[in-house]
């Protein structure tokens, strides 16, 4: 059976010894000779990883991301391959590529523990197509720089093909405005006996009507603070976010949202608004009195909590296609429905492809569904009298 050490991927500090580089070494239980004059002061395959997380300009999310990849390959690497990189061959790289399609049992958890905790696996199930594209984009990423630095002779990875990912023409992961109500009207009836159950209440109203209403990614709204919500005294209010890409983007606040946001400081013992010095988590956990920030799962969570509950409330009506899409829905969800339903609703695409923070419009033209409502009904409303 594999064991799964820990592996220290955090980027290293800059005035850091030789001796956290060592501790890596044996932890990671990777080693190599160093080629002729290398421009990289990595001793282990670990260590290289830490040195190529620490050099790029990565969010928190980004670099969680890749350090999780990173721990995957270097893990297979020792204990499945039981090779170094530079024993590495391209056969190897295509076995990898194929072994995160469907891990063995044993490097599977569904769930997640800490990667310190001896339950830990590195997946939770077999990868889709999308999922193992990007692993390997990290892995190539690290083979690369590896050639780079000198760490490699050569980099095996430039003749690995990238995982090709299904393209739909259409996003169909929405909901619709009548199940967004559902889900209103579920949070909003929530019973709350007790002042954590009240902020509870209120909070995941507010972050429901946030994500609904201004597309905001998940780490876009946990991310932010208090004072990211303003007005500049002309009537009109304001999210700021940090993008993909560290890019700063401001969202349009509408007034069902910046009423919910009111309601949710109350809920806390806060003003109603906020300053725009207000460096409190916009997001705060309903448990503790203090103000501590939750995180994306927590918050994430706490939004499907709300979504099967109104799932039951829309079955309990005899909507069963509004119940059926809750029960599937997740935060990113309504990123895509706030995107699709103002995209049908005529908004022009360039105003949603600058809200979205989309670098491509034809990403954002995927949202549009208005024409294939039009030819559908008109297909169907023409062919009726055509058939006995």
């Amino acid at each position: 059976m594999p064991t799964f050490l820990p592996i220290d991927l955090d980027p290293p500090a800059r005035d850091e010894g030789g001796d956290r580089a060592a501790a890596s070494v044996r932890g990671a239980g990777v080693y190599r000779p160093i080629g002729d004059e290398p421009v990289t002061s990595a001793q282990s395959d670990a260590e290289l990883a830490r040195e190529y997380i620490g050099q790029g300009e990565l969010s928190p999310r980004s670099m969680a991301n890749t350090q999780k990849e990173l721990y995957r390959f270097l893990t297979w690497c020792r204990e499945e391959a039981k090779k170094t990189f530079q024993q590495l061959t391209l056969a190897d790289l295509h076995a990898y590529r194929e072994f995160i399609r469907n891990p063995p049992p044993d490097w599977i958890c569904a769930t997640k523990w800490p990667r310190n905790d001896p339950r830990y696996r590195p997946f939770s199930g077999p990868l889709s197509d999308a999922s193992r594209r990007q692993a390997m984009i990290a892995v190539k990423g690290l083979l690369g720089y590896a050639e780079q630095t000198g760490y490699l002779r050569r980099n095996l990875a430039r003749l690995v093909r990238n995982v090709r990912a299904p393209h739909t023409s259409r996003i169909t992961r929405y909901l619709t405005p009548q199940a967004i109500g559902y889900a209103i009207e579920a949070v909003s009836k929530r019973a709350a006996d007790t002042p954590a159950a009240v902020r509870r209440r209120e909070r995941d109203r507010f972050l429901l009507i946030a994500f609904a209403q201004t597309g905001a990614r998940l780490n876009e709204i946990v991310g932010a603070h208090m004072g990211a919500i303003y007005s500049e005294g002309d009537g009109r209010w304001w999210l700021d976010v940090i993008g993909k890409g560290a890019k700063p983007r401001r969202l349009p606040v509408p007034p069902g949202m910046l009423d919910a946001f009111r309601s949710y400081r109350q809920a806390f013992g806060l003003l109603p608004q906020s300053s725009r010095a207000d460096r409190t988590p916009l997001v705060l956990s309903s448990r503790r009195e203090e103000q501590v920030a939750i995180t994306d799962e927590a918050a994430s969570e706490a939004l499907k909590a709300v979504f099967m509950a109104a799932a039951d409330h829309a079955a309990s009506l005899g909507d069963g296609d509004s119940a059926a899409s809750l029960r599937q829905a997740s935060t990113h969800w309504l990123r895509h429905s706030m995107l699709t339903n103002h995209a049908n609703s005529g908004v022009q695409l360039k105003t949603l492809q600058d809200t979205a923070g989309h670098a491509n419009i034809a990403t954002t033209a995927a949202y549009l569904h208005k024409r294939d409502h039009e030819r559908h009904d008109e297909i169907v409303g023409s062919g009726a009298g055509l058939l006995p």
